[in-house]
């Protein structure tokens, strides 16, 4: 039987699809619209940049395109007195300028924290496979790369790059933004992020590296003993005993994370 409290449990999913309209949205608006406008060229802004937020909340929960996000908002201002609704154009180009930050406060640690890292592809258009065989053109996507906390399964960093950026390219930017808010003692990632300045650098921050290394690897330093070392543990065990020690398969956390954010876009 299981120890789960199910009543909180139940209650915790009913409040996820809570939405709660705070009152400092209509009375901050022209308080902050006019500290929002203070120096600024050209059009000035009609819209508060929290009120912005809220409809970029409201359109990703229900993930509808801004025609119908426009058409939510101005049923919704009929019950909600002084609720502007903006038209879906500057909604638009509003929420595309917001700059959008992970919440510091809710995943700052003082306590080691294991990480696992990797990345996934996107697609950015939905051109259709007939269009790319008589164009002769790739689809393009990007590329997006987490490093995430195995206990909370929180993201800790993130970047964004073209799928030409190789994905351990990006683990000395990861770590370091993850850095900042938690303590690093542990990285895992597979075979992408096997190189000797990836092992160097994770020796250098004092972070145990849990990488894979790629097969056929040669039990020499060649400028990198933390490689040399891995490689020479990873030969001594078969994989599945190297996996089990080190629990390897705790790096499925950012592949939830992936299949989460692909859910939702």
């Amino acid at each position: 039987m299981s120890g789960r409290d199910w009543s909180r449990y139940n209650d915790a999913l009913v409040k996820r699809g809570e939405i709660n309209i705070s009152p400092s949205v209509i009375g901050e608006w022209s308080n902050e619209l006019r500290k929002a406008n203070d120096g600024k060229v050209g059009e000035p802004y009609h819209y508060p940049e929290s009120y912005i937020r809220f409809l970029a909340c409201i359109r990703l929960l229900f993930h509808m395109p801004y025609r119908q996000a426009e058409g939510f908002i101005t049923s919704l201002s009929k019950h909600v007195e002084g609720l502007k609704a903006p038209d879906y154009s500057t909604m638009d180009r509003r929420v595309n300028k917001l700059e959008i930050s992970l919440d510091d406060s809710l995943i700052s640690s003082n306590a080691p924290v294991s990480i696992a890292v990797d990345a996934s592809g996107i697609k950015v258009h939905n051109g259709g496979d007939w269009i790319r065989h008589v164009w002769k053109v790739k689809r393009g996507y990007l590329k997006i790369h987490f490093a995430v906390d195995i206990k909370t399964k929180q993201v800790v960093s993130m970047d964004v790059s073209s799928e030409k950026v190789h994905d351990g390219r990006r683990l000395k930017r990861l770590v370091n933004r993850a850095s900042d808010i938690v303590r690093v003692k542990r990285l895992l990632a597979d075979g992408a992020y096997d190189s000797r300045a990836n092992f160097n650098f994770l020796d250098e921050r004092h972070i145990k590296p849990v990488i894979r290394v790629r097969k056929g690897s040669v039990p020499k330093s060649r400028g990198s003993q933390a490689r040399k070392a891995a490689v020479i543990e990873q030969q001594a065990f078969k994989p599945k005993a190297w996996s089990r020690i080190h629990r390897f398969g705790n790096r499925w956390r950012v592949e939830g994370v992936f299949s989460c954010i692909k859910r939702v876009f």
